[in-house]
Formats: structure tokens, C-alpha cells, sequence
């Protein structure tokens, strides 16, 4: 449990689906009182009323993160809860499949904007906070895309690993002030991220077993209380990404390549 004097707080963006609702779920259950953020209003509403009735208190803070003004509008709400943030999860983000040249170049600056720029916003807002209790965790989610470049998701790939090195540069910078920062790498997850970037339509999405958004939760949730600094919650992917570093750059990148490119192939 958080606490059996005071119940600390966990703030969780794109908690209204995927793992980041599952992390919601988790976090309730083990005692923490709860801050949802997401744009989607009703979902955050529905679950806060799911989650309420394990004693949790809920506040709902729905707006859009990739606007660099709602990030300090969330924060400020914030403060006037009243109520300090223990637990920062860095949760969302979006990905999208297809070719660079051919992207939809303000999706791909949206991408940015929120997948980088309003994690590390966030962050940086509320670790001082953290730094003058001596204590705290961040939890980010990264991707086991952050350990290779990522042909035909390019700039899903670039944003997923610098949350990674954000995250573990953190991690033993803040250590002396008692602030955790762990990085979750999942890999294929079953949520709604495939359908909205595309994969949905990828062969190889469609052959692997993704685990579900409640296991990822799971094991992110245990990760971060262990201290853990990188959790990539699969063994074939924590294989894969050790052989990776044996790998040349350019044959990485050429697999990535070829897993992705089979879309065409498969509705053309």
C-alpha cells in the first residue's frame, strides 16, 4: 500500500485507454489517490467513478498535451488541488505508421510535441517539487523502439529514444535526491496504440502474441517501485535488444525496415 498515514498522489497522462488506464487500475488498488489526465473527458470521467469506488479520490484534468500552454495550465491546476504529486507517469503518446517524406508533416510535429516536448515539460515542473520532499518517481513510458532506429516510424522511433536517455540520465541525476526515474519499454501491446498508428495492418503485428495493457501495467507498476531504471517486460525483447548492440546500426535498421515494410505487400 502507498501509506498508512497519508495517501500520496499519482499524476497519469493518457490514462483514459491502454496502459495507461491499467496503470490508473493499478495504483488504486495499492492505495494511491489519483490525478487522470487525458483529452477524452468521458472515458477519464468513467473511470475516475470505477475507481472511486475503491476509496480512491479521483480528480479529473482532461486537455491536450501537445499544447505547451495546457501543460502549465495542468500544473497550476494541479497546485490548487493542494495535493503534491508522489508519482509523475509519463504515459502519453502516439505513433504512426508510413513513410517520412510522405507523413503528414503537423501529425509528425504533434508527435513531437507530445511524445517529447510535454513528457519533458512535465518533468521538469514537477521533479523540483520532488527534489525539496527528498523523495519521488517518475515513471516514463519509452518503447522497445527506443534501442533502434525505426524505418517507415521514424519519428515514433527518435521521440521513443529520448524519452529512454532522457529517462536514464534522470535516473542518476536525481538518485542523490531520493527521486526515482524508471523507463518502461514494452513492446507490441494489445491497446489501442496499434489500431491508431497503423499496425493494425502490419503482418507482423498481426502474427505476435502482444500481451495485454493490464500486464504491461503490472509489471511497469512493480518495476518503478523496485527502482528499477530501464523495464523492458518481455525476455525475447530484453534478448533481442542485448543482440542488438552487436548489431551494425545500418542491418539494424534495415530489419526494422523489412518487418515494416511488409504492409504494402499485404494490401496492395
Amino acid at each position: 500500500m502507498a501509506g498508512a498515514q497519508a495517501r500520496q498522489t499519482v499524476l497519469i497522462t493518457g490514462a483514459s485507454s491502454g496502459i495507461g488506464y491499467q496503470l490508473a487500475r493499478v495504483f488504486a488498488r495499492e492505495g494511491y489517490d489519483l490525478v487522470l489526465v487525458a483529452r477524452r473527458e468521458q472515458q477519464l470521467e468513467e473511470l475516475a467513478g470505477r475507481l472511486r469506488e475503491t476509496g480512491s479520490a479521483v480528480w479529473v484534468l482532461p486537455c491536450d498535451l501537445s499544447r505547451r500552454s495546457a501543460v502549465r495550465e495542468l500544473y497550476r491546476s494541479v497546485q490548487q488541488l493542494g495535493r503534491p504529486i508522489d508519482v509523475l507517469v509519463n504515459n502519453a503518446g502516439f505513433g504512426e505508421h508510413g513513410g517520412f517524406a510522405a507523413g503528414n508533416l503537423d501529425r509528425m510535429l504533434t508527435m513531437i510535441d507530445l511524445n517529447v516536448a510535454a513528457l519533458t515539460h512535465l518533468t521538469r515542473l514537477f521533479v523540483p517539487d520532488m527534489q525539496e520532499r527528498r523523495a519521488g518517481r517518475v515513471l516514463n513510458l519509452a518503447s522497445v523502439a527506443s534501442f533502434q532506429p525505426g524505418p517507415l516510424m521514424a519519428v515514433y522511433y527518435a521521440t521513443k529514444a529520448y524519452v529512454l536517455s532522457l529517462s536514464e540520465a534522470l535516473a542518476e541525476e536525481l538518485a542523490p535526491s531520493g527521486i526515482v526515474v524508471s523507463a518502461l519499454c514494452p513492446g507490441p501491446t494489445a491497446s489501442e496504440f496499434q489500431r491508431e498508428a497503423g499496425l493494425d495492418q502490419v503482418p507482423f503485428y498481426q502474427r505476435v502474441r502482444m500481451p495485454s495493457a493490464e500486464s504491461v501495467a503490472e509489471y511497469g507498476y512493480r518495476a518503478l517501485m523496485r527502482g528499477k531504471r530501464v523495464a523492458v517486460n518481455s525476455v525475447l525483447f530484453r534478448i533481442s535488444i542485448f543482440l542488438i548492440r552487436f548489431m551494425p546500426r545500418r542491418l539494424v535498421a534495415i530489419s526494422v525496415r523489412k518487418l515494416q515494410e511488409k504492409r504494402r505487400v499485404n494490401t496492395n
